[in-house]
């Protein structure tokens, strides 16, 4: 009896061809029709893993961590610099869903930068602030402003420690008056002081100290009024 044989099907070629087009892995250069270049890890066509993407029409160069197509993890963002003629650092730090997310360093010039924490690109959480003209803010950051608890040193040495809003003074503070040497202690509102107390501080080694000292205010009790329900009220305090 004969034999008979199945012959098998062959594979389409164009189903080899895709699977040879598929990027997983390490691969070299991959250019879009954009003009975009990539080097680096992939996984399901896709950028995964350690990789570098330069963008041709702004020369904006990312190195660092990629996660299913998108920048997440640690990586640092850098532009060309004509004056220096090399790429300059603009920011080193965390990523997430290819946005700035967690701890990081933004360069905005050569002597102004932020360090702190970041969400959705945003400065929010806590950070340090190096301003181009000497101040340096210190504190919580909420919607890239300062916002919550902090501290604003100015480089003539004045400081003010207290509550922000949306980037003003607003709400309970001190401001250091060093230059002159006087302590305002008060209330803000939308960077204007409403009201508080101003009593001298340091003014013996003040730089530029004031004329004349702010006078103590003394309450005048001579039947001893006043001293006498103080007493009853702490008498019945302790009651």
């Amino acid at each position: 009896m004969p034999i008979s044989k199945c012959l098998q099907k062959s594979e389409p070629l164009w189903k080899g061809w895709d699977r040879k087009a598929q990027k997983n892995g390490l691969r070299h250069q991959v250019y879009a029709i954009s003009g975009d270049c990539y080097v680096g890890e992939w996984k399901d066509n896709m950028k995964h893993g350690k990789g570098t993407q330069i963008w041709k029409k702004k020369g904006a160069i990312y190195e660092g961590d990629w996660k299913f197509g998108k920048r997440d993890g640690y990586g640092t963002l850098s532009f060309p610099d004509q004056e220096m003629g090399k790429p300059r650092k603009v920011y080193s730090g965390w990523w997430k869903d290819d946005k700035k997310s967690g701890y990081g360093i933004q360069f905005f010039g050569p002597k102004e930068y932020y360090e702190g924490e970041w969400c959705g690109n945003l400065r929010s959480g806590w950070g340090r602030m190096y301003y181009s003209n000497g101040d340096i803010y210190e504190g919580q950051w909420l919607n890239d402003k300062p916002h919550g608890e902090g501290m604003l040193r100015q480089k003539n040495g004045n400081c003010y420690e207290g509550y922000w809003q949306r980037g003003m003074k607003n709400g309970s503070g001190r401001f250091f008056h060093l230059d002159h040497g006087q302590l305002f202690e008060g209330f803000w509102v939308d960077n204007v002081a409403k009201c508080g107390t101003m009593i001298d501080f340091g003014r013996d080694e003040a730089p530029e100290p004031t004329q004349f000292p702010i006078p103590k205010i003394k309450i005048l009790d001579p039947d001893g009024v006043l001293e006498e329900a103080l007493a009853m009220f702490k008498k019945t305090e302790e009651d």
